[in-house]
């Protein structure tokens, strides 16, 4: 047996072990409950004891057959007329057991609250037990409907969770290749071109390798880190280029404290780097971080030619992003976009609490 399979009877194990508690605490308040209410009420708490302890398992008897089967069957398939007979017959027949156990075990008083009249299969008497059956029926129905509501509501909050935690981490995934493939190409026309930065470029794609396996998994990291991240990322496309980018990152307020999702900024930077030597075979790139009453202002304005002016915003890497933004945040950021004067912008706001 595989070791999942093992993990999901186990699970299922344990299911039905935390609901049978609960059944059996259940029944167990509600035997006692029962006891000390007709007791006090008789004054005579061994007879209320007697008598419950024989229509106890009736109760069990009917109240399951009604939830597990009669309900399922019949009053959620819309029969209702089966269901409505079905249940007569079943109060019918717990009458007649309980008030001839009742009669035989207990007592031939078997309607003491009449007063002392001794009247089974009265009209009165009848009435009498079929409403109390039918309060305890209503009451476990009850029950069983608010549990399974909260139970499906919670499943339904579970796999919406997983189903987002899961396209996150696809979205994650498909960064990290991407950045890769860029990488190992520019190492690769390093050691073409038996340059000493390769060496540097190892070193570099070392420390991302590291950042990926440890950092960028978690669900937060420190902007401090995301931002050695990106610095990181664009000294390699310093060597690479060397002096046909200029580059600057800004860091304006209190940063230390700011948790971030990883690898939320890199796309931006990387498409800028991706469109903007385009036509012109140089860029300039500004990176700037802000906080700001609770708010984290990210900037990245590169510069760039005619042919990237209408694809600056294309490819995988953006489009990424901005699902990434709305699994994360829902409404709560702001993604603005401009082309100006030869300038492409991002600038995104999202919330740092």
């Amino acid at each position: 047996m595989l070791k999942d399979d093992k993990n999901v009877i186990h699970e299922d194990v344990a299911e039905k072990t935390i609901k049978t508690k609960y059944h059996i605490c259940f029944w167990m308040t509600y035997f006692l409950f029962n006891v000390i209410r007709w007791g006090s009420y008789f004054n005579d708490y061994w007879y209320s004891f007697r008598s419950n302890l024989v229509e106890f398992p009736l109760h069990l008897v009917i109240v399951y057959f009604n939830i597990y089967y009669l309900i399922p069957n019949y009053l959620l398939k819309k029969k209702y007329a089966l269901y409505v007979t079905f249940l007569l017959l079943s109060l019918g027949v717990h009458y007649v057991v309980r008030s001839g156990l009742n009669y035989w075990l207990i007592t031939e008083n078997i309607w003491p609250e009449a007063q002392g009249e001794n009247a089974p299969f009265g009209l009165n008497h009848i009435i009498a037990v079929v409403l109390g059956e039918l309060y305890v029926l209503a009451l476990t129905f009850s029950i069983k409907i608010s549990v399974d509501f909260i139970l499906e509501r919670n499943k339904t909050q579970q796999l919406t969770a997983l189903q987002y935690k899961t396209e996150l981490q696809y979205l994650k995934a498909q960064i990290q290749p991407h950045f890769f493939f860029n990488t190992l190409n520019n190492l690769y026309a390093l050691t073409i071109q038996k340059s000493s930065k390769a060496s540097e470029v190892v070193v570099k794609l070392s420390e991302f390798m590291q950042y990926i396996i440890y950092d960028a998994s978690k669900k937060k990291v420190s902007l401090i880190q995301e931002i050695q991240y990106i610095d990181n990322y664009i000294e390699l496309e310093n060597i690479r280029y060397g002096n046909q980018i200029k580059t600057e990152i800004n860091i304006v307020g209190c940063v230390d404290d700011v948790l971030v999702t990883p690898l939320l900024f890199l796309p931006f930077v990387e498409n800028a780097f991706k469109h903007g030597f385009k036509d012109t075979g140089e860029m300039s790139l500004l990176v700037s971080f802000e906080v700001h009453n609770d708010t984290l202002i990210f900037v990245s304005e590169n510069s760039y030619g005619k042919e990237a002016s209408s694809n600056s915003k294309n490819g995988i890497g953006i489009k990424n992003v901005e699902r990434r933004l709305q699994l994360l945040y829902n409404e709560n950021y702001e993604l603005i976009v401009s082309n100006d004067n030869n300038l492409y912008k991002i600038t995104l706001k999202i919330p740092t609490t």
